[in-house]
């Protein structure tokens, strides 16, 4: 069957991040990119899998992110928000 993909829409800022949740491996592409090349910093990749680490899912699932806007400090936190809402659908 098709798997089920949760949405969860986080704002930090001016920085919108749509996120898409599947069942997966725990790949997180950011606007096309691997999660640690869009996002240099260990400070926003922690804010980014933050959310998934607390429920242990950081190997479970596969996120899709398209962010715009604000800087990588606030995308990061917008994803975090994006992926918690996802994550409660």
């Amino acid at each position: 069957g098709k798997k089920r993909a949760y949405q969860g829409t986080g704002r930090r800022k001016t920085a919108v991040a749509r996120v898409y949740l599947t069942e997966g491996t725990g790949v997180v592409t950011v606007n096309g990119k691997p999660l640690d090349v869009y996002f240099t910093e260990v400070k926003d990749h922690n804010a980014v899998l933050s959310t998934l680490r607390v429920l242990d899912l950081v190997t479970r699932v596969d996120i899709t992110v398209n962010v715009v806007g604000g800087g990588h400090t606030g995308q990061a936190g917008a994803i975090n928000q994006g992926v918690a809402r996802a994550v409660k659908n």
